[in-house]
């Protein structure tokens, strides 16, 4: 299976990016045509972000070392870090959090969003050649242990709490697939170490984000219809 992975970068890596920019556009869509509810702007801008990732790394199929690959790709960790937190006002709007609530829960995304794009910026980052597929990765050893620390806070535990406050959803709106969206990316991203696959989890991360947009959009459209 490792070896197929592989060997299917080339045709995987851009069929991931198209799926990922098309759910983009219906997200964009459904906020756009209907009343243009806070929740789906912030889908939206999460989708964007995992959209680019996505688009980053099918390049450096096409792309070779050097400066261009490597500002794209450092963009790619600040759009990560700036946008994941907005994964708590999500949580928070599916909840129905009164205007107080609310403000609080922005203040502390709003801190979380400028420690995720200083943090972005101060990633060092060393190219990784894997089959036919190029991309610059976090260098653990040249990125200092406080930014490997942002990085780590901000990649899970903003999931976590998509995945807990998804079955509060769940329970009080029968609706799954808020729950789903946080369940299947925290899965996928685990899915690489628990398998020993370490060199494949960018790729097999990306199974989980665009299982994560899909589920953001049919939860968007039950919460715009009301039902």
């Amino acid at each position: 299976m490792h070896d197929v992975l592989i060997s299917a970068l080339p045709v995987l890596l851009p069929v991931l990016t198209l799926l990922n920019l098309l759910l983009l556009v219906l997200l964009d869509k459904a906020y756009r045509s209907n009343t243009r509810k806070k929740i789906t702007f912030c889908m939206t801008l999460v989708s964007f972000g995992l959209c680019y990732d996505a688009l980053i790394l099918s390049l450096g199929i096409v792309l070779k070392e050097g400066a261009l690959l490597k500002i794209l790709s450092q963009l790619r960790f600040v759009s990560h870090g700036f946008l994941i937190p907005l994964l708590l006002p999500i949580c928070a709007y599916a909840l129905k959090w009164k205007p107080a609530g609310m403000k609080k829960i922005w203040v502390v995304t709003l801190v979380l969003m400028l420690l995720g794009l200083a943090a972005g910026f101060l990633v060092k980052l060393s190219p990784i050649t894997l089959g036919s597929s190029l991309r610059y990765a976090s260098d653990k050893e040249l990125t200092p242990g406080f930014v490997t620390a942002i990085e780590n806070l901000l990649s899970y535990a903003p999931v976590i709490v998509l995945i807990a406050a998804g079955i509060l959803v769940w329970i009080k709106q029968k609706r799954a697939q808020l729950f789903l969206s946080g369940f299947f990316m925290f899965v996928f991203a685990a899915l690489g170490p628990a398998t020993g696959n370490f060199d494949l989890i960018f790729v097999i991360t990306m199974f989980g984000e665009v299982l994560m947009s899909l589920f953001f959009l049919l939860y968007a459209k039950a919460y715009l219809k009301g039902d």
